[in-house]
């Protein structure tokens, strides 16, 4: 289970929408492996293929790393099938670190998904792990948090994001 180098915002790998998982082997189970290892040491609460350089639909999420209720949720071939209501957080992601942002997103949602294994399953979410969920599914579908922002937040975001020393050093090259 190595550690994998997270891409950073704006590799173009992040803004494509990945391909579909066909087979469930031992490949895809070793990606996995290595997107827990990665996000827990980063740390973070989710993880998906593209922010390690793989376009496959593949997330990992532990809303709970390090605590008693910790608990891996692995997602192949995720979509949102229902959500409903609203809530405000704050959002962050892994490949564009200092920034951060309140964002709406659905209070609860149903994914369908698949397993390792590749039976297909549902996962009714609310709160952090349902934010989480949507999050990790835009990765998938090439979709960054910020471009959720509307009006002059965005903006303001788009200006911040500017001046991000990630943004700063990949200007450079």
């Amino acid at each position: 289970m190595p550690v994998r180098p997270i891409l950073l915002y704006p590799d173009p790998i992040l803004r494509r929408p990945t391909a579909e998982v066909e087979s469930f082997d031992s490949g895809l189970a070793a990606l996995v492996d290595d997107l827990a290892a990665t996000m827990y040491d980063a740390p973070g609460v989710g993880l998906a293929a593209p922010q390690v350089g793989v376009s496959r639909r593949v997330a990992v999420i532990d809303v709970a790393p390090g605590r008693p209720e910790s608990r891996l949720h692995v997602l192949v071939n995720p979509r949102l099938v229902a959500s409903r209501g609203r809530e405000s957080g704050d959002e962050g992601c892994l490949s564009i670190p200092g920034l951060t942002e309140k964002l709406d997103r659905p209070a609860w949602v149903r994914v369908a998904a698949q397993d390792l294994e590749g039976r297909p399953f549902e996962l009714e979410a609310e709160g952090l792990l349902a934010r989480a969920c949507c999050h990790e599914i835009d990765h998938l579908d090439g979709i960054l948090f910020f471009e959720r922002l509307t009006g002059l937040r965005k903006e303001l975001a788009l200006r911040r994001l500017r001046r991000l020393p990630l943004a700063a050093a990949e200007a450079a090259r």
